[in-house]
């Protein structure tokens, strides 16, 4: 398997597959938007104005697993992004990174990338860098803030 054999659907129901990001370097996110890292959507959605235009996508996948920090709906989720943090990328429907029901996007990144503790996700907000080719780069912890990403990213964009 490869990141490019993977689907998911955005906010509003529409499957998307990951192979319409080929050529493009992806960093993929799991998010809340009641947690003490919420404020890292200002960072990622800087980092996307920023990058956008020379091929970085960001996806950002809500979870609700860690805390119960992610409750509300799609809609309000979406809603709670826009709003307050102004966020352009793409954000995908709520969805488990751990244990059985988690994504098979997911299950996947976790397999490819071990973090600290191993392959599960620790907490919202880690991050994986992805290369135009569809290679996981790097796994970044969630306490890493999107600009601390900025030269791996810039790297991967020459």
């Amino acid at each position: 398997m490869r990141f490019y054999d993977f689907k998911a659907r955005k906010m509003n129901g529409q499957e998307v597959k990951m192979d319409n990001y080929k050529g493009k370097v992806v960093l993929v996110v799991n998010t809340a938007s009641k947690c003490g890292l919420t404020p890292q959507f200002q960072g990622l959605e800087a980092l996307y104005q920023e990058y956008k235009n020379q091929g970085l996508e960001i996806l950002g996948f809500p979870c609700n697993q860690f805390a119960n920090q992610d409750k509300g709906s799609n809609e309000e989720i979406h809603e709670f992004c826009q709003l307050n943090y102004g966020v352009t990328f793409t954000m995908f429907e709520k969805i488990e990174v751990n244990g059985e029901n988690a994504h098979p996007l997911y299950k996947f990144l976790r397999k490819e990338a071990k973090g600290l503790f191993g392959n599960k996700i620790k907490w919202n907000f880690t991050k994986f860098l992805i290369d135009s080719q569809g290679n996981i780069i790097k796994r970044y912890a969630p306490t890493v803030k999107p600009q601390q990403i900025k030269t791996d990213i810039e790297k991967l964009l020459k």
